[in-house]
C-alpha cells in the first residue's frame, strides 16, 4: 500500500477558455496516467454570452464545446477511472450534466457516469432583493452601485470555491459540473479531496490555488502564447498541455506528456504566474489567500518544474461577482491601403470619415481610429523606421443609440471610391452593429451565496 506522504495525483489541464484546442482533452487523458482532467472554459463575457443563449433556449446556457470534450474522454472516465472537473455549466448547469448523461446513454455507458452538478453562484433572480437588503454590488474601481445599470443587468454571478466540487468528488461523482466556480477551484477541489486538506491547511490550499493558477489556461504554461525563447520552442503543432503532479505536503510538479511539443521550464511556469496578478503578496479566492511572493520554482528535469515553499492565510468574508450588463452598441470597420504612401492615405481617410460623420451630426460616445500596422499596438510609443508597404485603417464608433451606430456603419464602403486612392482588401460589405456587454466586479457577504450539490446518474 502506498504512504500517502508518497501519493500523487495528476491532474491534466485540457481546457483554457471556451474555444480552446478541441484535441487537448482526449490527448491529455490518452497521451499518459491522470487521475482528473480540469476543464476551464469561463470568462467575464462568456457568462452574458451563455445567458442570451438561454433566453432564447431554456436547454442551453452551458458551454456546448465540453459535450464533444465528455464523448472524447468517455472510455477513460467509464474504463480507467479518470474523474472531470469542469464550470461548462455556465448559467444552466443542471441542463449541462443532462447533455453528458445523454453523451453516456448514447455510447452505451448508462449508469456508468455519477455527474456532480453545483449551484448557486446564479445571482440574477435574487438581485433585487439583494440591493433591497443593502447589497449594494457597488463596482469595485468606481464605487458605482449596482442600481445604476440595474435594468440593463444580463448576467450576475458569484465566484464559488472548492468546497462544494469537493462535496460532489466525495459523493461519488466522477463527473462534476459547476456554474461561475473560480478557474483555479477545479484544480483544488481533487487535491483537497485526495488528501483531506482541511479548511485552514491555509498553506496547502494556497498551494493548491497556485497549481490551479498555473495550469488554468492550458498550453499557456507549456510553450504557448510564452515570450521567453519563443522562436526555439519545439513542436508547437504537438503541443503538451499542463499536468499537476501534487503531494499530500502541498508541493507539486508541473509536467506534460511525453513525445508531446511546447516546453515546461522556470520561464514558463513563471510567464503564468504573473498572468492576471494583482498585488502578489494577496492573491484573494474563496478557498484562501495566497501569497504569490513565497513561490519557489526549480528545475526537476526535462519540462519538469517543481513548485514548493508556498504560504496561505485565512480567506476573506467576500466573493467576488461577475456581473455583465448591456451597454449600448459599436461597430468597427476597416480598410487596407497600400504603397506609396500608405499611412497619409490611410490618415486622410480618417479625417474625410470623420468630416462626414460630424456634417451629418453624429456624436458618439467614442470614435477611436488605429492605423494597423503603424501605431495600433503601442500607439505613440511606436517609432517608424520605414515607409510601410500597407496600412490597416481601422475607426470604430460607441454610442448608446443604435441608428447612430448603423448610420456610420453606411460612411465607410463608399471612401473606397470617393476618398483616398489605393484601397485593397475591402470585403466583408458593411460593418456589423453589435450590442456591447460591459463587465462590472463586486463583492458580496460570502453568508448570502449558498451552494447545492446534486449527483445525477
Amino acid at each position: 500500500m502506498t504512504d500517502s506522504a508518497d501519493k500523487i495525483v495528476r491532474v491534466a489541464g485540457g481546457q483554457g477558455f471556451w474555444g480552446d484546442w478541441l484535441d487537448a482533452p482526449r490527448r491529455q487523458v490518452e497521451g499518459g496516467p491522470v487521475d482528473y482532467l480540469m476543464l476551464d472554459y469561463l470568462a467575464e463575457v462568456t457568462m452574458s454570452i451563455l445567458q442570451k443563449q438561454k433566453e432564447r433556449d431554456p436547454q442551453m446556457g452551458y458551454a456546448r464545446d465540453f459535450i464533444g470534450a465528455m464523448e472524447s474522454v468517455l472510455p477513460a472516465v467509464t474504463e480507467r477511472g479518470v474523474k472531470v472537473i469542469a464550470n461548462a455549466g455556465g448559467v444552466n448547469p443542471a441542463a449541462c450534466a443532462q447533455a453528458v448523461l445523454e453523451v453516456a446513454r448514447t455510447h452505451g455507458a448508462a449508469g456508468k457516469l455519477k455527474v456532480g452538478v453545483v449551484t448557486g453562484d446564479d445571482l440574477l433572480p435574487r438581485l433585487d432583493a439583494l440591493i433591497e437588503e443593502g447589497h449594494s454590488l457597488s463596482h469595485m474601481e468606481t464605487g458605482e452601485p449596482l442600481s445604476t445599470v440595474r435594468d440593463r443587468v444580463l448576467s450576475a454571478n458569484a465566484y464559488i470555491g472548492s468546497t462544494p466540487i469537493v462535496e460532489a468528488l466525495s459523493r461519488g461523482a466522477n463527473v462534476v459540473v459547476t456554474g461561475r466556480s473560480t478557474d483555479t477551484a477545479l484544480t483544488m477541489a481533487p487535491l483537497r479531496h485526495e488528501f483531506g486538506w482541511g479548511a485552514e491547511d491555509w498553506d496547502k490550499l494556497a498551494a493548491g490555488i497556485i497549481a490551479g493558477h498555473i495550469i488554468e489556461c492550458g498550453a499557456q504554461c507549456s510553450g504557448g502564447n510564452c515570450l521567453y525563447d519563443w522562436r526555439n520552442i519545439p513542436d508547437l503543432a504537438n503541443i503538451g498541455y499542463p499536468i499537476v503532479e501534487a503531494r499530500a505536503d502541498g508541493t507539486f510538479t508541473i509536467a506534460k506528456h511525453p513525445n508531446t511539443g511546447g516546453r515546461i521550464n522556470v520561464p514558463s511556469v513563471t510567464e503564468q504566474c504573473v498572468y492576471e496578478m494583482g498585488d502578489p503578496n494577496t492573491y484573494i479566492t474563496p478557498d484562501v489567500v495566497a501569497d504569490f511572493t513565497t513561490i519557489r520554482l526549480a528545475d526537476d528535469g526535462p519540462d519538469r518544474v517543481k513548485v514548493f515553499g508556498i504560504k496561505g492565510r485565512p480567506a476573506t468574508d467576500k466573493l467576488k461577482v461577475s456581473i455583465a450588463y448591456r451597454a449600448g452598441y459599436k461597430a468597427v470597420g476597416t480598410l487596407v491601403y497600400s504603397w506609396p504612401d500608405a499611412l497619409e492615405k490611410a490618415q486622410l481617410a480618417d479625417r474625410v470619415l470623420r468630416e462626414r460623420l460630424d456634417n451629418m451630426g453624429l456624436r458618439f460616445d467614442s470614435l477611436l481610429t488605429e492605423f494597423v500596422g503603424v501605431s495600433s499596438t503601442h500607439g505613440p510609443l511606436t517609432v517608424s523606421t520605414g515607409e510601410a508597404p500597407e496600412v490597416q485603417f481601422r475607426i470604430g464608433v460607441r454610442s448608446g443609440n443604435r441608428k447612430d451606430v448603423e448610420r456610420f456603419t453606411r460612411e465607410l464602403a463608399p471612401l473606397v471610391l470617393n476618398g483616398p486612392p489605393s484601397v485593397t482588401g475591402f470585403a466583408g460589405g458593411r460593418p456589423k452593429v453589435e450590442e456591447i456587454v460591459a463587465y462590472w466586479p463586486a463583492l458580496v457577504d460570502k453568508t448570502v451565496v449558498k451552494t447545492a450539490v446534486e449527483v445525477l446518474s
